[in-house]
């Protein structure tokens, strides 16, 4: 026993050093995007880890990167996830996103789609359209928000993964659905698909609310889809 004591009483001070230590780590960075991941992860939605533009200390000037990651001219600077196994590691456990930012808190949050939430994502412009209209006719939308790409992004309950493969389409990032011409603009994010969370930031801008998801209850996508594939086809 007289052993035992010494021993948790180290095991506890350096439990608190290490405490300390990222206390100190966290106040000397800007702390929006980890606090932003965790509440997330609270919320019961998974986040990974996020490219994210290089300070100036952390690119020498003669290598001009635009993205944290190793690809020399990543076609999606500070836009995408920083491992390729993103889907395996996205976590809603708070003790590890906090670790994670701990590492890297300048880290952009990413948001896996297709699990508890889809995101219907159109241009910003033709989104802030869409959501005036949709609150003119009593239509509530859930949360939504303003990408650091000039983009609009509706979160909607997800739809999963349908029997009738024609319910939905998957947007892979980069396509629309062949068969509906008119949507052109609109991406549908569901598996196998992500989008950058507030507050990240990427190009010159950053991620934000306009419908913040606290306060704002998901939607069933098909009641939102009308109304934004309207307003893109107007858009042209």
């Amino acid at each position: 026993m007289a052993c035992g004591l010494p021993l948790a009483r180290a095991g506890r001070e350096r439990s608190q050093l290490v405490e300390a230590v990222l206390r100190v780590r966290r106040r000397r960075f800007d702390t929006r995007t980890a606090d932003a991941a965790a509440r997330y992860a609270t919320m019961g939605w998974p986040v990974c880890i996020g490219a994210f533009p290089p300070s100036r200390s952390q690119r020498p000037v003669d290598l001009k990167r635009a993205c944290s990651c190793d690809r020399i001219g990543c076609p999606s600077p500070g836009a995408h996830p920083l491992s390729p196994a993103w889907q395996l590691q996205a976590s809603t456990d708070t003790a590890t996103v906090e670790r994670w930012w701990v590492a890297m808190p300048e880290a952009n949050v990413v948001l896996p789609t297709g699990r508890i939430f889809d995101v219907l994502d159109v241009p910003a412009q033709v989104g802030i359209t869409a959501l005036t209209r949709m609150e003119r006719s009593g239509l509530r939308p859930g949360p939504v928000a303003l990408s650091a790409g000039d983009r609009a992004y509706f979160f909607v309950v997800t739809r999963g993964a349908p029997a009738d493969e024609n319910e939905w389409w998957s947007c892979h990032l980069d396509c629309e659905p062949e068969e509906v011409a008119e949507v052109s603009g609109l991406q549908w994010h569901c598996r196998d698909s992500y989008v950058m969370a507030p507050p990240s930031r990427h190009g010159s801008g950053v991620a934000r609310w306009l419908r913040d998801p606290a306060s704002h209850e998901l939607p069933d996508g098909v009641r939102l889809l009308e109304v934004l594939a309207d307003a893109c086809e107007e858009a042209g």
